[in-house]
């Protein structure tokens, strides 16, 4: 799938969409609760949720991969966990901050 920064899309199997804050350097294969996600324009083929990609994908939260430069921003909370490639798409952690003395 070809990613661009801004692009939006949605999972075929739960309710969660994202949208790309940073596109990767290559073509990816990305998936959310098993199934393929789609651009938000696209057709949804409803699958059935993978048990085993059922980890959930939360709200306002970030997903990165730093392999392929992907990042991604979740829109929509949905019960499917994002994967990358066919590996889980780690959440981003929040940079700290610096300490005030």
């Amino acid at each position: 799938m070809d990613l661009k920064a801004g692009t939006r899309l949605r999972s075929q199997a739960c309710s969660a969409e994202v949208i790309v804050v940073r596109p990767p350097d290559r073509d990816v294969d990305l998936r959310c609760g098993g199934a393929p996600m789609v651009p938000m324009d696209g057709v949804v083929e409803h699958h059935p949720l993978d048990a085993a990609q059922a980890a959930g994908t939360l709200l306002g939260k970030r997903y990165a991969d730093p392999g392929s430069g992907l990042e991604l921003l979740c829109t929509k909370a949905g019960e499917g966990s994002l994967a990358l490639d066919g590996a889980p798409l780690p959440q981003k952690d929040a940079k700290p901050l610096p300490s005030s003395d």
